[in-house]
């Protein structure tokens, strides 16, 4: 079966400069998401936390990582940068004694041979959940379900879990980093995060899927150009993710240093499944109680 790939890239020629990102212990902090604001250039740190980045000392860099303040800073090449933790006040995380006797799985989404790539940008990819009442009887989150077509084995991919305030995903939930492994080929990936006793928050929830630009992720993606006709052969990082459609605006994508909500493709047409919808990432929850 024929698969529809969406690919979304800008080429940019401009100084490179590198750092550390390293916490107020002067420990090192691995797998950042960083963007440079305002622009479509993105990176991760590494496991050292060491990064290098497509731009120069004046532009202004986005840091973002589970646990930690976003910071938004210039630096010089190979600066030292230094995140603070974060405190939230959380609402609805609580810990107790539970049956998990019952279960429920929403969202909808389902394997379908669409699929999306950020080739080499560390883009968050988000599905909002909202919440219904008839979840009072299977309040906690069990499993995140996601679908994936990976092009290597074992590719890395970090799962963040967001409150929802002022219609847009703020802080994480989590204070740690959730990373998971997808196999090569088109997968349905379950995660168990039961351990954690996360209650379903009222004013809902968004699950972000982000890419990690990092070296065991890069493979060589090869495909034919729509003007010349001719193969051309580019960097891209594991893994592509499986996308539906709906006619709610609940997909969520985090670059340039900021959130934006998806919004409808609105055409006369309608013989592409993507008209008159949004495209979101192919996530599912699995409630218990």
């Amino acid at each position: 079966m024929r698969t529809l790939l969406f690919l979304f890239y800008t080429f940019s020629l401009s100084a490179q400069i590198s750092g550390t990102i390293v916490n107020e212990k002067d420990e090192p902090i691995p797998y950042v998401n960083i963007w440079v604001q305002n622009e479509n250039i993105g990176t991760t740190s590494d496991e050292k936390g060491i990064f290098k980045i497509n731009t120069n000392s004046e532009k202004i860099l986005v840091f973002s990582s589970v646990g930690f303040e976003i910071k938004k800073t210039s630096i010089q090449d190979n600066e030292k940068v230094i995140l603070k933790e974060a405190i939230y006040n959380l609402d609805e995380v609580a810990v107790t004694k539970r049956k998990q006797d019952k279960e429920i799985e929403i969202g909808g989404a389902e394997k379908i041979h669409h699929k999306q790539h950020s080739v080499d940008k560390p883009w968050i990819y988000g599905k909002l959940f909202e919440y219904d009442s008839i979840y009072k009887a299977t309040p906690y989150l069990k499993k995140i379900v996601f679908f994936s077509d990976s092009e290597k084995k074992d590719a890395k991919l970090k799962i963040r879990i967001f409150e929802l305030r002022n219609s847009i995903p703020t802080n994480d939930i989590l204070d740690e980093d959730l990373i998971v492994t997808v196999k090569r080929g088109m997968r349905k990936n379950e995660i168990d995060i039961s351990k954690y006793n996360l209650r379903f928050p009222k004013n809902g929830i968004v699950i972000g899927l982000e890419w990690m630009i990092i070296e065991e992720n890069k493979y060589a993606f090869e495909y034919k150009t729509y003007q010349t006709k001719k193969m051309v052969k580019m960097e891209c990082y594991a893994p592509s993710l499986i996308v539906n459609y709906s006619k709610d605006e609940n997909s969520f994508n985090y670059s340039e240093g900021k959130w934006r909500r998806g919004k409808i493709f609105t055409t006369d047409k309608n013989d592409k499944p993507w008209y008159n919808t949004v495209m979101m990432p192919a996530i599912n929850l699995i409630l218990s109680n």
